[in-house]
């Protein structure tokens, strides 16, 4: 019995800690109201407006004129048209040239919309409903990469409908909440954006990634002030990445990261402008949340407007290069070694609990303008750090070889 009242005396007390340490605010520098302070972002972070021009671009093959989606896989872009071809075709990342193109035989392109994938498969979307909103065969094509690699591609279909749509009369063009132009594949779901003519929202929907007839399930709703035209995802660093365009044709890269689990607008939202008016971006691709690459479907508009489809690459490294610096280095460090700082904030002691796997290793608290201020050396019988002199405020504590895992700490 008294094992019982020490575990629970323990546990207790580690959640006062934890509940001490919890700061909620907004955790991005690049934003005008970061609190340095705070150690969970609630996803309030404001933003100046900011426009990106891209690196390069290329013109792209008259076969695809209409490229509506990207994806990036074995060193290739990977795009496909909108109506009618059933083919995708590879790209050469430096010029936007065709490698080579791979025919999906028995299958219909009724309106193909975006691509996505995951390590086994490709995923073709063929979800697109802005001519009366009102189309019962919504599906999701996926492919074997190994299959079609051999140029004999194993396809099979997950159909759905949306969990809120009840009325299917016949809208009109463009003016329907129920279009859908980008999706992303995480370990086991896929997740819809939707392109919502009337609102200018987008809303997200889930379903199983496995071939099957599915009811999508609302998620929740954010209003982009847009039209979302695709996305990208990677996963382990909580990045998704939507492509789009106002009604005026204004393109637009919105970026969401640091967010909750699958509630993708739950962290950080900044809407980029992108230097190309006119250009009907429809499809976005990246490896690494640093280099991107977008493409835009060939555009006409009286003998005023006439934009050719092109590729272009966006260097975002401004934007996300220290967020995703900072994903990395905190999860190779805590992969194989557990971390818990209390209390946290603290008034003269804070102590570290891991395994013995790091230890020795320097440690270095920095203040808010980079200074180092307090520096020592933690060992498996020495895991307390006396921080009694510092002042009162947030300072980053950088513990291991080369510091590489960042943590926030409060002195009281």
């Amino acid at each position: 019995m008294k094992k019982l009242y020490l575990i629970f005396i323990i546990s207790f007390v580690f959640s006062i800690n934890n509940s001490k340490a919890q700061i909620y605010g907004c955790t991005d520098q690049l934003a005008t109201n970061y609190d340095f302070s705070a150690t969970d972002n609630d996803g309030s972070c404001i933003y100046n407006s900011a426009s990106i021009s891209p690196v390069s671009s290329f013109n792209l093959d008259s076969n695809i004129i209409e490229t509506s989606g990207l994806v990036k896989w074995n060193n290739q872009i990977w795009t496909h048209n909108d109506n009618s071809d059933i083919n995708i075709y590879s790209l050469d990342t430096s010029n936007g040239n065709i490698i080579q193109s791979y025919a999906l035989s028995g299958v219909v392109n009724r309106d193909w919309e975006d691509i996505s994938q995951d390590n086994d498969y490709i995923y073709i979307g063929d979800f697109g409903n802005n001519s009366s909103g009102n189309r019962t065969d919504l599906k999701i094509l996926r492919i074997d990469k190994n299959s079609l690699i051999l140029n004999s591609p194993i396809i099979d279909t997950i159909n759905f409908l949306y969990s809120d749509q009840i009325d299917f009369s016949a809208a009109e063009a463009n003016n329907t909440d129920f279009d859908c132009e980008a999706f992303i594949v995480s370990a086991d779901s896929i997740f819809l954006f939707s392109k919502q003519w009337v609102s200018n929202k987008t809303s997200v929907y889930s379903l199983p990634k496995v071939p099957g007839s599915y009811i999508a399930k609302l998620k929740h709703s954010y209003n982009v002030n847009g039209l979302i035209t695709g996305a990208v995802y990677l996963e382990p660093k909580k990045l998704v990445a939507l492509c789009g365009y106002s009604s005026l044709l204004q393109p637009f890269v919105y970026l969401l990261y640091d967010f909750k689990g699958n509630d993708y607008f739950s962290g950080n939202k900044r809407k980029i402008s992108i230097s190309l008016p006119f250009h009907q971006v429809e499809g976005i691709a990246t490896t690494d949340g640093l280099k991107f690459y977008i493409s835009n479907e060939y555009f006409t508009k009286s003998f005023l407007i006439n934009i050719p489809q092109k590729l272009h690459i966006l260097d975002l490294s401004t934007l996300l290069g220290d967020y995703l610096n900072n994903i990395l280095s905190v999860s190779e460090f805590t992969k194989s070694n557990y971390v818990l700082i209390f209390p946290n904030p603290a008034n003269n002691i804070v102590t570290i609990k891991t395994n013995n796997v790091i230890f020795p290793s320097n440690y270095f608290f920095e203040n808010q303008a980079g200074q180092i201020v307090l520096k020592g050396k933690l060992t498996k019988n020495n895991q307390n750090i006396n921080i009694s002199d510092l002042s009162s405020g947030a300072y980053i504590l950088k513990i291991g070889e080369e510091n590489k895992a960042s943590f926030k700490v409060i002195k009281r």
